[in-house]
């Protein structure tokens, strides 16, 4: 008898770890900080993409059938672009590969599709019912450039609220973002009361945790980190990396980034990490890979705090996997979606 009941009591008790490993993932949330598309919850398992060619500074598709089967493999369901795709067939392949893309607008793009202008909103009358669309989101890390703005920030937090109010007008299907540079202030956030998702470029070294704690004193908002992540080049030695092309420190520092973000999916709802390929237009000769470049608050990039700006590619410019793309596809692929 004692045997009999010492087994049941095995079972039920293997029955009880069964339940709360299953709902470990579960999330408890305020609903209102979490991301919906189609009304139900979205979480972006993203990543920011500018394919720029050897030789080249500008932008083109012409590996985006490479690109995108590298992008399913790895469990990307997001896609962060920094100005918009005019080109149908593209958008149709990235909604084809079961993909979303958050389109990006400039202020002053000499009047293509920027805000200046007002010619954004001709773009999203233009893709409004495209199903590849997730959002619109209206700027990039423009609170770290007044002088953009006559040197008053204001100019940019009422451009983005107007903006935000406009595509908002016709479009009730799309939530509108913004790419804010670190966590927004209280004036930024009492201005631009019309952005209905947050997107926030996160460089806190390898653990972005305080974050969404400061955000959830501040904001009731849905939220996600825009940019994240390192790059795979050390400028010096440190904390037992070494100087020099490293994959394993890009690849370190992303895995505890994405666990941080993942283990706050009640306040942030994902991320676009930065970035699918590594950019050789952004720092010396565009036929060759250099050191260096420039990115404003880029003191917290892990692990040597310099941002070597052609080097952040989960690939390289050949398409090569790096060591975070296993990384970053691990942790997609195991991370639940659901809330």
């Amino acid at each position: 008898m004692k045997k009999q009941i010492y087994i049941v009591g095995l079972i039920l008790f293997g029955l009880l770890s069964c339940v709360q490993k299953h709902t470990k993932d579960k999330i408890e949330s305020n609903q209102s900080r979490i991301f919906h598309y189609n009304n139900e919850p979205y979480l972006i398992k993203g990543i920011c993409y500018h394919p720029v060619p050897k030789g080249s500074d500008q932008r083109s598709f012409e590996t985006i059938d490479q690109d995108l089967e590298l992008m399913v493999e790895a469990g990307i369901n997001t896609i962060r672009v920094y100005e918009p795709i005019d080109d149908i067939d593209v958008l149709d392949k990235i909604n084809s590969a079961g993909l979303k893309v958050i389109i990006g607008f400039g202020y002053n793009q000499n009047g293509n599709y920027d805000i200046l202008s007002g010619s954004f909103i001709d773009y999203v009358k233009k893709y409004i019912d495209h199903p590849s669309i997730l959002m619109w989101e209206l700027g990039n890390e423009y609170n770290y450039h007044p002088e953009w703005f006559n040197d008053d920030i204001t100019n940019w937090y009422k451009a983005l609220n107007e903006s935000a109010a406009l595509i908002q007008e016709i479009d009730k299907k799309h939530k509108v973002t913004t790419a804010h540079g670190e966590l927004p202030d209280a004036l930024a956030l009492k201005m631009t009361d019309r952005i209905d998702v947050w997107g926030l470029n996160i460089y806190r070294w390898d653990n972005p945790s305080e974050l969404f704690e400061q955000w959830e004193k501040v904001s009731e908002k849905p939220m996600y980190l825009s940019e994240a992540g390192g790059d795979s080049y050390m400028t010096i030695t440190k904390q037992g990396y070494e100087e020099g092309f490293n994959e394993k420190a890009q690849a370190d520092a992303n895995a505890k980034i994405l666990e941080s973000i993942f283990n706050n999916r009640e306040v942030c709802s994902g991320v676009t990490m930065f970035s699918f390929t590594d950019g050789w237009w952004k720092a010396g000769d565009t036929d060759t890979q250099d050191i260096g470049g420039w990115a404003p608050n880029s003191s917290g990039v892990p692990y040597d705090g310099t941002p070597n700006e052609e080097f952040w590619g989960i690939v390289d410019i050949d398409r090569n996997k790096k060591e975070t793309y296993v990384v970053i596809k691990n942790k997609y692929k195991q991370t639940l979606t659901e809330y």
